[in-house]
C-alpha cells in the first residue's frame, strides 16, 4: 500500500493550489450547499406530511427513489441540459440529499407518542406551540438520523464534482486515474472516508447538544 502521496508534506501546504486542505475545503463547500438547499426543500414538506398525514405516499416514494437514483447519471443529464459549472453538481447532490431528510422528518412526526401531543393540546397550547414545543423536539432524534445519513451520502458522492471540471476531493481520484498515480487515488479515497467519519461525529455532537436528554435513547 503506497501512501507516499498522502504523507508528502508538500500536498498539505495551504498555499499550494490543489493541495489536500484546499480540496477538502471546496469539497465541504459542495456538501454544505447541498445539505442546506436539500434541508430547506425537504424539511417543510416532511414536517407538513408528518403533521397532517396528507400525502404520505410522497415521503415513502421519495425514499425509494433516493435509493435507486444514479447520481452520476443525473449529473451527466444536468450537464447536458445546463452545461458545465456548479449548478448541475448542486442539483445532483441536492436530489441525493432530499429523500433521507424528507422521509426522516416524516417518520419522526408520525411516530410521536400522541398521548403527549394530546396532553399538550389539553393544556390549551395553540397548534403552533404544539408543533414547535412538543412535536418537533420529540421528532428531532429521528430527523437528525436522516440528516446524518444524507450528510454521509453527499460527502462520499460529492467526488463527482471533479468529473465535470470542478474541485473537491474527487480531483485526487480523477487526476490520479488519468496519470495512473494510484498513490494519489488511494490518498483521495482515504481522505474522503476520514472526512465522512469526522462529519458524522460533528453532527453527532450537534445532536447530543440539541436533543433533550430524555429523548436521546430514540436516536
Amino acid at each position: 500500500m503506497n501512501l507516499s502521496y498522502l504523507f508528502d508534506p508538500a500536498h498539505w501546504d495551504l498555499g499550494v493550489t490543489g493541495s489536500i486542505p484546499e480540496l477538502i475545503l471546496s469539497h465541504l463547500g459542495y456538501v454544505a450547499l447541498a445539505l442546506l438547499i436539500g434541508a430547506v426543500i425537504a424539511l417543510p414538506v416532511g414536517l407538513y406530511i408528518g403533521h397532517t398525514g396528507k400525502g404520505s405516499f410522497i415521503a415513502i416514494n421519495a425514499g425509494n427513489a433516493g435509493r435507486s437514483l444514479p447520481t452520476l447519471g443525473l449529473l451527466m443529464l444536468m450537464v447536458t441540459l445546463l452545461g458545465l459549472g456548479l449548478l448541475p453538481v448542486l442539483i445532483a447532490l441536492t436530489v441525493l440529499v432530499i429523500p433521507p431528510i424528507l422521509t426522516s422528518s416524516y417518520a419522526g412526526m408520525r411516530n410521536l407518542d400522541h398521548r403527549v401531543v394530546d396532553a399538550a393540546r389539553g393544556m390549551g397550547m395553540h397548534p403552533w406551540e404544539v408543533l414547535t414545543k412538543v412535536e418537533l423536539p420529540m421528532a428531532l432524534p429521528v430527523m437528525m438520523s436522516g440528516f446524518r445519513n444524507a450528510a454521509l451520502q453527499v460527502v462520499a458522492t460529492a467526488t463527482v464534482a471533479a468529473s465535470v471540471g470542478l474541485g473537491g476531493l474527487g480531483r485526487l481520484l480523477i487526476d490520479g486515474l488519468a496519470v495512473n498515480d494510484y498513490s494519489r487515488v488511494l490518498a483521495g479515497a482515504i481522505v474522503v472516508a476520514v472526512l465522512a467519519v469526522l462529519v458524522d461525529l460533528f453532527l453527532a455532537l450537534i445532536q447530543r447538544w440539541i436533543v433533550s436528554p430524555g429523548l436521546k435513547g430514540l436516536s
